[in-house]
């Protein structure tokens, strides 16, 4: 077995205009200064990071990781979550995404399509300069408005997204086969692949290719009431990044799963900080262990109710805690060979 590495964190919730926040420099100062080990980077941000430049120039990849080495960080993965969100866009949804483009490609979905898959390519090249074997992304949504179908399902409907969807990813997953990276799909309601089952399907329509894998987030799981436990029993060799993220669910007569279009604050079912939520993280920790994960436990704070800044530090915290230094031998090796003694 293999000790999980982290602390890291997903930067993306703390992206801002004002410093520390601004700079990527600034942020790793920050991080490192919380007892973060690694950070996930989004491609977004180009004043943060160049996903062009790092494509293109090993001399740029070098530079990022030797400023990060200097305050004791690394690079876990690159994220293009919204980037692989525009790969396939639903028109129903063509006003609501928009915004995740460039402003020149805004009311133009096929420029904004092509645009994303360029991108998402550009950081399987990024990642292999960078030295990274896993990248986290989202499917995109072609099927979604139809998730809880009336009237009933329309196979032929569905089936039709899916072929869709495998084709628009499957030149994508060839790239990162190409630069020897895994490319994870982040499990998350709104986009096709929200459950085992829909990425099952994804997977057989790519003939099982070998860098489809999953970003793990037990939260999203938790929150569609899925068994997040078995699900790393069931899927554990296609889990090639985690996301460390707390939900709570609590029932009540009013709304559900759903959310009743309300704020994250008022549903029966939100986000929290660390270990203010109802995920058993102690359960998760030891399945992922016990099946060989090696990869990076990365908080992702998203919480409805906590300051963000205290949100990260306990974080790194929680998430020290919870990493099990996986032993060297086996607890009852002393009670082996001719040694013994009655």
């Amino acid at each position: 077995m293999k000790t999980i590495k982290g602390p890291g964190i997903f930067l993306a919730q703390f992206i801002s205009g004002q410093p520390p926040f601004n700079t990527l420099d600034g942020l790793a100062e920050w991080a490192a200064g919380l007892g973060f080990k690694a950070l996930q980077l989004p491609c977004n941000h180009p004043a943060i990071f160049d996903l062009t430049q790092a494509a293109a120039s090993q001399t740029y990849c070098d530079d990022i990781a030797g400023r990060l080495a200097e305050r004791g960080l690394v690079i876990s993965e690159l994220s293009t979550h919204l980037e692989g969100q525009l790969v396939a866009v639903n028109p129903a949804y063509d006003s609501a995404f928009d915004a995740f483009a460039p402003a020149a490609l805004r009311g133009h979905p096929a420029a904004r399509q092509q645009w994303a898959v360029e991108s998402v390519k550009k950081a399987a090249q990024a990642s292999a300069r960078l030295g990274l074997k896993a990248h986290a992304t989202f499917s995109g949504a072609l099927a979604w408005p139809y998730f809880y179908p009336w009237p009933p399902h329309n196979a032929t409907l569905l089936d039709d997204a899916f072929n869709e969807l495998a084709r628009r990813w499957r030149p994508i997953l060839d790239c990162f086969d190409e630069h020897g990276v895994d490319l994870c799909y982040e499990i998350h309601p709104g986009e096709d692949l929200h459950d085992g089952v829909t990425f099952e399907r994804f997977l057989h329509k790519l003939d099982n290719h070998p860098r489809c894998h999953m970003l793990y987030d037990p939260s999203h799981l938790h929150l569609q009431n899925i068994d997040y436990l078995n699900y790393i029993d069931i899927y554990h060799s296609r889990i090639r990044a985690f996301h460390v993220k707390d939900a709570e669910f609590e029932r009540n007569g009013r709304s559900g799963v759903y959310g009743g279009y309300q704020n994250w604050a008022d549903r029966a079912g939100r986000f929290r900080s660390l270990g203010d939520g109802d995920i058993d993280f102690k359960k998760i920790f030891s399945k992922l262990t016990q099946h060989d994960f090696d990869g990076w436990a990365v908080m992702e704070w998203e919480c409805c109710l906590k300051d963000a800044q205290t949100g990260a530090r306990e974080g790194s915290e929680f998430i020290q805690r919870h990493i099990i230094p996986v032993s060297a031998r086996a607890f009852d090796d002393f009670a082996a060979g001719s040694e013994v003694r009655g």
